[in-house]
């Protein structure tokens, strides 16, 4: 299964006009590199391979 690649410029732009939120041209590229450092830590947690029955754990012990 491949997957499609993460594309900030197209989620700025489609959002943005979702949420009637305009994007000064200069702010851009600072939206774009954290919209793509939250997608990698999402990324990372999305792809933890967990069985079906992994429960939390009740209590914390260190």
């Amino acid at each position: 299964m491949s997957e499609t690649p993460f594309d900030a410029d197209l989620m700025i732009t489609v959002m943005s006009a979702f949420l009637d939120l305009p994007i000064q041209p200069e702010y851009r590229q600072g939206v774009a590199s954290h919209l793509l450092a939250s997608h990698r830590i999402a990324k990372s947690f999305l792809d933890l391979a967990l069985d079906d029955e992994a429960e939390p754990a009740p209590v914390f012990t260190p």
